[in-house]
């Protein structure tokens, strides 16, 4: 079991930008795939983004806007947010999967990001 600690949330206007960090408590990088999910208010969990090795995956709603980026050597998940938009507006998770495995296991507590009109 991996633990997953979320930071970086916040308040941002329209247009702005936050860095999302995840803090992972063991070495994943050869075992796992790391990944972004959100929830909105009212609405249920969905995928953001996610990255096995070096290749990256991002839903359509975020793509040109996310970049979700990993730093092997300090076990550390980023999702670096630019052109917020109000939609964006949810508790966003850190979530880890291993390779073999078909879901995900490990999750975060999650961070609130707010993004104002």
């Amino acid at each position: 079991q991996v633990q997953l600690v979320e930071s970086g949330g916040g308040l941002v206007q329209a247009g702005g930008s936050l860095r999302l960090s995840c803090a992972a408590s063991g070495r994943t990088a050869s075992t796992y795939t790391m990944a972004w999910f959100r929830r909105a208010p009212g609405k249920e969990r969905e995928f953001v983004a996610s990255i096995t090795g070096s290749s990256a995956t991002y839903t359509d709603s975020v793509k040109g806007r996310f970049t979700i980026s990993r730093d092997n050597a300090k076990n550390m998940l980023y999702l670096q947010m630019d052109s917020l938009k109000p939609e964006d507006t949810a508790v966003y998770y850190c979530a880890a999967r291993k390779m073999s495995n078909r879901e995900y296991a490990d999750w975060g507590q999650g961070t609130q990001v707010t993004v104002s009109s």
